[in-house]
């Protein structure tokens, strides 16, 4: 099976780098640019677009990014599907706060993280770690029946590629993900577009 996986386009949160999670913060200007033109690249890229499965997370940024990305590449905006499983990793009481900030008011747990980011755990009621986000979205992904275009976060994208054996679980939690390229997976071939 193929999927293509995009990661929401940029927020004003994404841009002051804030840990945004399942706080549901809107597009910005270039996230709508970025959400139109992965659009177009998967009209040039996917072939017969009728053949997908098309799947969001159901916060609004990834809403919007699909709705977006479905009008520029021909299709109904509206025809998609919202999947739970997909929403962002809860970093719990550190949402809304940049690294920066934690670091001068959580040190400590900062430098755990920063110790072994797949595993760890921030503070707060309902906080997950990557790894207890994959549980969630591997789940998801083991349900597929069929080639889907997906659109979701970071986390999620980051799960994805450990769980596709594309990258360990340490380089995954470390990457950057990119807002205006696409994730094309392939079995455990996984290919930024």
């Amino acid at each position: 099976m193929t999927h293509f996986i995009i990661r929401h386009g940029q927020t004003d949160w994404n841009a002051e780098y804030r840990l945004q999670g399942q706080h549901d913060i809107p597009l910005n200007d270039l996230g709508r640019r970025q959400a139109t033109g992965n659009g177009e690249k998967l009209a040039d890229l996917a072939g017969d677009l009728s053949r997908y499965d098309y799947v969001s997370s159901p916060l609004g940024r990834a809403r919007e990014t699909m709705e977006r990305l479905r009008e520029a590449a021909g299709l109904d905006p509206s025809t998609y599907r919202l999947e739970p499983r997909l929403v962002e990793i809860c970093f719990g009481d550190w949402e809304g706060k940049t690294t920066r900030e934690l670091a001068t008011t959580d040190a400590d747990k900062l430098a755990e993280r920063e110790a072994n980011k797949w595993d760890f755990v921030p503070p707060g009621r309902l906080a997950e770690s990557y790894e207890i986000l994959s549980w969630r979205v591997g789940s998801w992904f083991r349900s597929i029946e069929r080639d889907t275009v997906c659109v979701c976060h970071g986390g999620v994208v980051r799960c994805l590629l450990k769980l596709t054996g594309a990258y360990s679980a340490e380089d995954a939690a470390k990457l950057d993900i990119p807002q205006d390229r696409i994730l094309k997976i392939e079995g455990t071939n996984a290919t930024w577009m």
